[in-house]
């Protein structure tokens, strides 16, 4: 369960820190106050977290993280009881 906890914070911490920079490129390119670049990093977000949850990752989640991989994912169970 800690790497699965571990995988999701380094997935977090680079899509963050990727919408920043994106962010912040569009706005420079756009020649555009700096303060749009916040918006923008948003918009970003949103529109990964969509796709993500449609296309990529586990259904319903915003993890580009394979279901195995993912912490939101329930653990297996042997079927076999209680």
């Amino acid at each position: 369960m800690q790497n699965k906890l571990l995988l999701d914070l380094g997935e977090r911490a680079a899509w963050t820190g990727a919408q920043a920079a994106l962010g912040l490129a569009v706005v420079e390119l756009a020649g555009l106050p700096v303060w749009w670049a916040a918006p923008v990093a948003l918009a970003l977000a949103s529109a990964k977290s969509w796709v993500a949850g449609r296309l990529v990752g586990r259904p319903g989640t915003a993890s580009t993280l394979p279901a195995a991989k993912d912490p939101a994912t329930p653990p297996a169970t042997s079927g076999l009881g209680a």
